[in-house]
């Protein structure tokens, strides 16, 4: 994103925010993993929405209307022995030159300062409970306010939920982010692609997230969630994520891998068979699945509501079930009982962006929430049956089978990000046998 996209979303909250208000954002804090050593560093996702800044120990500060300075960033300062060690940092000097702040101050400078800024502000607009540490601050500067009670300032007499205003901005993705997102679906699938090239019994389940993981990095990416590489019964724990098993001939390989591009995310499945060729009932079932996904895509359209992609997927679902035997009934009666619910026990998808589970609300007071364009969600019906599923053949049981794609809703429809990952079982099968 460029320093005029950051400047945009700044603009536009705050004439949400309007005269009067202060919005408070802190940055994420890093995490020790173990002893002296910290987890790799990931900003929070409002915060660098924001600003673009991608350091820990800073906070933003807006103030619409505000003489001086509207945007004001709190920051480490230049460290030379530090940076010596863990890499350069802005300094409040970077934060003005190259982040686009109207005023920048030292972090160890914010309980000076802060607390006066609020002090002539009638609401404060912050998400409680993301960072619990600074919300204690955060009272601590208000409580400090109130107790004084000598300011001829106004004390700020409301808490507003910033997340409630900044999740609705994030939901409608620019031209940029639409550009990082189609990026990001393109590395994925190169990914796997390689992966079912690569694809064989025999071999660990750790070997083929290797391959996940060279083409994410050899393209800048980091993962955006821990990758599944579920085989066999693991194909039918929807979050299993140890992918330290053999896999063997005969069995179905599910693979739940994306990547995260300049901070937004892609969130690809497929389904496989590990010896390259479907059985029988792998087949059957896998068409089931491909079938509802199909039936799902149509759904994502401006024309429609957030649920109805669901609804097209959950049908389907069930009739195929039942023209397999593995439910008995009326295709109504089975979808009402939600008995598809013991093969399919997730929803069909979810907002995607900065995060893998994006922020946005799925419904308007009672109702969906009517889909737009520039939004992004992921389609992603599946079929999972466990071995010793009671009431259900053995012939089904460890087969697995999830299809998950990336789909951006546009003025007319739909295009699906994801599209360049083989999902028939004609092309996937050609593929893992060296024809495409």
């Amino acid at each position: 994103m460029t320093p005029a996209e950051f400047a945009r979303r700044r603009r536009q909250l705050m004439r949400m925010i309007g005269s009067g208000g202060i919005a408070i954002l802190p940055a994420a804090p890093e995490k020790i993993r173990n002893r002296d050593t910290t987890y790799p560093f990931r900003q929070d996702s409002d915060f660098i929405y924001l600003t673009g800044f991608d350091e820990p120990d800073a906070v933003a500060v807006l103030i619409p209307g505000r003489a001086h300075a509207e945007y004001i960033l709190f920051c480490r300062e230049r460290d030379p022995s530090r940076e010596t060690w863990d890499g350069p940092r802005a300094g409040p000097d970077g934060a003005q030159a190259d982040h686009g702040a109207d005023d920048a101050f030292p972090i160890s400078d914010i309980d000076e300062i802060l607390p006066g800024l609020m002090e002539h502000c009638e609401r404060v607009y912050y998400t409680m409970g993301a960072h619990p540490d600074f919300d204690t601050q955060v009272m601590g500067w208000f409580d400090g306010l109130r107790n004084r009670g000598q300011s001829d300032g106004l004390i700020p007499r409301e808490f507003v939920a910033l997340d409630h205003l900044l999740h609705d901005m994030r939901l409608y993705k620019s031209r940029g982010e639409i550009g990082a997102m189609r990026k990001a679906a393109r590395i994925a699938a190169a990914a796997h692609k390689k992966l079912m090239a690569a694809c064989r019994p025999g071999i660990m389940e750790y070997e083929l997230e290797a391959e996940l993981l060279y083409e994410f990095k050899r393209n800048g990416c980091d993962t955006a969630y821990q990758p599944i590489v579920g085989s066999g019964p693991n194909s039918c724990i929807l979050h299993y994520v140890q992918n330290n098993r053999r896999m063997e001939d005969g069995e179905m390989l599910l693979v739940d891998a994306g990547c995260e591009y300049r901070g937004y995310a892609s969130d690809v499945t497929r389904s496989i068979p590990v010896n390259g060729r479907f059985s029988k009932e792998q087949k059957a079932i896998y068409q089931v699945v491909l079938d509802a996904q199909k039936a799902a895509i149509e759904k994502v359209s401006p024309h429609n509501h957030w649920n109805e992609p669901h609804d097209a997927a959950v049908k389907t679902i069930t009739r195929g079930l039942v023209k397999l035997g593995l439910l008995k009934g009326r295709v109504p009666s089975l979808i009402k009982s939600a008995a598809y619910k013991k093969f399919f026990m997730h929803r069909t998808g979810h907002w995607l962006g900065m995060d893998v589970h994006d922020v946005g609300d799925y419904r308007v007071g009672e109702e969906w929430r009517h889909l737009e364009a520039s939004m992004v969600m992921t389609v992603e019906p599946g079929i999972y049956i466990s071995p010793g599923t009671r009431g259900v053949a053995r012939k089904w049981w460890g087969i697995g089978v999830r299809i998950e794609d990336d789909v951006l809703i546009t003025k007319n429809g739909c295009e699906v990000l994801s599209r360049d990952v083989p999902r028939e079982i004609a092309d996937i099968e050609a593929l893992m046998s060296g024809g495409i």
